[in-house]
């Protein structure tokens, strides 16, 4: 049958076990690439991503809201557990001075009693000298003191409640002014100075330094927000920026270290402690939708690499399997062919041995004849075992040699003599040439023998019409060269490579006609590499090969060496 014609596909159960496990593999990997996809889509579609986002944003800002209500309370309680009370008048303005001098945070502070319609005031005394800061300090307490009779009753109860509800006892009110020729923030904190009876109406006011809320109290409250460590912002390497602006204008009034301007992401009024002010949040350097892609384009690209990954590993599985699952033919192959080998030298025993058995031979030479057949098909059988035991030991890693000192023209001279008769038998043209100049070499004699007997063996098997075998000995190069030439059916140079590998058969017709193990050339290889040297091929198809061995002359290895 020619080989080149394709063969009928058939299932086999080689076959269906590589497509099952190919199977378990695929099927499970693609399945989880197909969710990871869809599961990504849909956070595409959704704006997972952006919404999760701007929870944490709402969360930081609900979070900083809390800490501005905590800190101002912080600075307020001792403030108010100071404050004087109102029914010693005469105290009133020096403990003033006095809270003042050791709360630098508070521009003036205020007494107001309606039971007596009594509105004492004290300026910060370290800024009291200052005439611009004293005129428009008294704009701000006159204007005061005309809306606080009138709102006073209410603000004492709405401190009285939070009082029994055990909440912050303090109120506030600010915004921005626009009297004078800058734009302005008052913020003042009012409370119920200690030791005010249940029904009498008294309110301790304090007015914070617009300076010292832009420049201590919010960056204060930014960075502990920033950087502390409550989940949100998951310590992140790269935290977000915050900023405080007027409700009014998107001009930032105090920014943290990392503002990069741009437009917020999400805002938070302050109005229930710092009216007229909005706290906002955003990454430095990038968008929430920008992030959102990133996070999708980086998933995505690790799937594709992911998928690469699967596609190498399922690739290198199926190349594995189907070495295996060839391997294992060649196995099979190699035992129908050993079987075949070792049935024609001992058919050839047993019937030139029955012949002598039974006495049928009459002339002298017949017996020598039929004696030198059984020798020689002993010495092949032998040859063939030999083969095959020594790939075993190769197989587990326990073959030794046996390396001594050798004559290599006399070993090679002795080898081809006792296979002389067998070549010119099969009618082969012989040509021996060993140089005089070869040098003892260190090598295994029995394992050097079956190399070129091997060798000699293949050009029998696979020569055609011109039936040649040349062999040569020569030094080249520091190395000993032992050259088996032919002119049989060649190698294609795409399987010069593979001829060297177990089992391995090449697709010829004359090759496949004829039996053989696939060990032959595998195991001179060995032998070659085992000495220290190595065997080549040059061979082109229809006009012969050449088949060297080079063995190096400085001894490479000591007796008894094992090579796996």
């Amino acid at each position: 049958m020619n080989p080149n014609i394709p063969k009928k596909w058939r299932l086999t159960d080689g076959t269906r076990l590589l497509l099952t496990l190919e199977l378990a593999i695929i099927l499970p990997a693609a399945s989880l690439m197909a969710f990871s996809i869809w599961h990504l889509h849909q956070v595409q579609r959704d704006k997972s991503i952006e919404a999760a986002i701007q929870r944490d944003f709402s969360t930081v800002l609900h979070i900083a809201e809390k800490r501005t209500w905590h800190k101002a309370a912080d600075i307020l309680t001792p403030v108010r557990k100071q404050f004087p009370c109102p029914d010693e008048e005469d105290k009133i303005k020096p403990q003033l001075d006095q809270l003042l001098a050791a709360n630098p945070e508070f521009l003036y502070a205020i007494l107001y009693d309606k039971d007596h319609d009594r509105l004492t005031w004290r300026l910060q005394p370290a800024r009291e000298a200052d005439e611009g800061f004293r005129k428009h300090m008294t704009d701000l307490i006159t204007m005061t003191g005309k809306w606080l009779p009138l709102e006073a009753p209410t603000m004492a109860h709405k401190l009285r409640m939070a009082a029994e509800m055990e909440e912050i006892p303090f109120g506030f009110e600010g915004g921005w002014s626009d009297q004078t020729d800058d734009h302005y923030y008052w913020n003042i904190a009012y409370f119920i100075p200690p030791d005010v009876p249940e029904g009498h109406i008294a309110l301790g006011i304090v007015a914070f330094d617009p300076e010292y809320l832009r420049n201590t109290f919010f960056p204060a409250v930014m960075t502990d927000v920033l950087t502390s460590k409550s989940g949100v912002l998951h310590s992140d390497a790269n935290p977000p920026a915050m900023m405080v602006r007027p409700l009014r204008s998107s001009i930032p009034w105090v920014t943290s270290s990392s503002w990069d301007g741009g437009k917020p992401e999400m805002e938070r009024s302050l109005g229930d402690i710092f009216q007229g002010l909005v706290l906002a949040i955003k990454w430095p350097g990038t968008t929430i939708d920008e992030i959102g892609v990133k996070f999708l384009r980086v998933n995505y690209l690790i799937l594709a690499a992911l998928s690469l990954v699967m596609a190498g590993g399922i690739f290198l599985t199926h190349r594995s399997i189907s070495r295996e699952m060839k391997l294992a033919r060649l196995k099979s192959d190699f035992v129908a062919n050993v079987s075949h080998e070792l049935r024609t030298p001992l058919a050839l025993i047993r019937l030139y041995a029955e012949t002598l058995e039974l006495g049928r031979l009459t002339a002298q030479e017949k017996y020598q004849e039929y004696f030198r057949i059984i020798r020689e098909e002993s010495e092949r059988l032998t040859a063939l075992i030999n083969n095959i035991l020594d790939f075993s030991r190769i197989e587990a890693g326990r073959k030794e040699y046996d390396f001594k000192e050798t004559n290599l023209s006399e070993l090679v001279r002795t080898t081809l003599e006792s296979y002389r008769f067998q070549i010119e038998q099969n009618g082969f043209a012989f040509e021996e040439n060993i140089s005089g100049d070869i040098p003892p070499v260190n090598v295994d004699r029995e394992a050097i023998a079956r190399s070129l007997l091997n060798l000699v063996n293949n050009a029998l098997k696979y020569s055609k019409d011109q039936k040649y075998i040349g062999v040569s000995l020569y030094r080249s190069n520091g190395s000993v060269k032992l050259e088996v030439q032919d002119r049989g059916i060649g190698i294609a140079a795409a399987e010069q490579d593979k001829i060297f590998e177990k089992f391995y058969r090449c697709g010829d017709p004359l090759v496949h006609n004829t039996k053989g193990s696939g060990l032959g050339l595998s195991l001179v290889r060995h032998i070659a590499q085992a000495h220290g040297g190595n065997v080549s091929v040059e061979s082109i198809p229809d006009k012969g090969s050449k088949f060297t061995i080079a063995l190096p002359i400085a001894p490479t290895t000591g007796a008894g060496a094992v090579h796996p």
